[in-house]
């Protein structure tokens, strides 16, 4: 058992929540921590379950999404490593109001809201870090609706390629998680996001290679973003 405790305590202590945390500190979360290893495609909580801590992801790529009555999916955030998810609703001690699923073989960390509340009680640095996650994705999410009602989907999806990185000509990259998720999360249909994709390769401003992206005119993507 303190084996697993310490390799808890070694991974928390590479995520930037808990960089600054002292071992001591560090330690008391830790032993508020489980591990869990999810497959691709396996549910990690469902809309309705209780939240009794925050997940953060070690490795891997966590999706939260809505699921309507008829089957609909909308994406909601893809949570890459380095990122927690859940920490709101946990201080609210209201059940989850989205399902996650693993859209990749991930690692994640659930840290118990007792372990949460003594780390905030002991470091005041630890209660900023969680509320400066939880503002970013509050802006994301504000961010998010100012791009659907007033950007066109070719400008979202441009925003969603470069995501505000400093890229060259030649660049390339690849789409890591599938065109239907990319599209739910940018309030597409699939078809439409295939249609942008295929507009801008045939205007020369990208190469598309099933999920590789070359950059081909940065410059005229820029403009076709503004």
């Amino acid at each position: 058992m303190t084996s697993s405790k310490i390799k808890v305590q070694d991974f928390l202590s590479v995520l930037p929540l808990f960089g600054d945390m002292a071992p001591e500190d560090l330690g008391e979360i830790a032993a508020g921590t489980t591990e869990r290893k999810v497959a691709r495609g396996e549910i990690v909580f469902h809309r309705g379950d209780p939240c009794v801590g925050f997940h953060t992801v070690v490795y891997g790529q966590i999706k939260l999404a809505f699921t309507s009555p008829q089957g609909g999916e909308k994406v909601i955030e893809i949570i890459g490593p380095g990122h927690s998810f859940g920490e709101a609703l946990m201080f609210m001690e209201k059940p989850h109001i989205v399902s996650a699923q693993a859209l990749t073989d991930s690692l994640l960390l659930h840290v118990a809201k007792g372990a949460v509340f003594s780390g905030i009680e002991r470091d005041p640095k630890f209660a900023r870090k969680m509320l400066a996650g939880m503002s970013r994705r509050l802006h994301s999410l504000i961010s998010d609706v100012e791009a659907y009602s007033l950007s066109s989907g070719t400008q979202r999806v441009i925003g969603y390629m470069l995501k505000g990185e400093d890229h060259k000509n030649g660049d390339q990259f690849r789409l890591e998680v599938s065109k239907t998720v990319i599209a739910s999360r940018l309030n597409l249909t699939p078809e439409h996001f295939s249609r942008i994709l295929h507009d801008l390769a045939a205007r020369k401003l990208i190469a598309v290679n099933g999920r590789e992206i070359t950059i081909l005119d940065i410059e005229r993507l820029r403009d076709y973003q503004n």
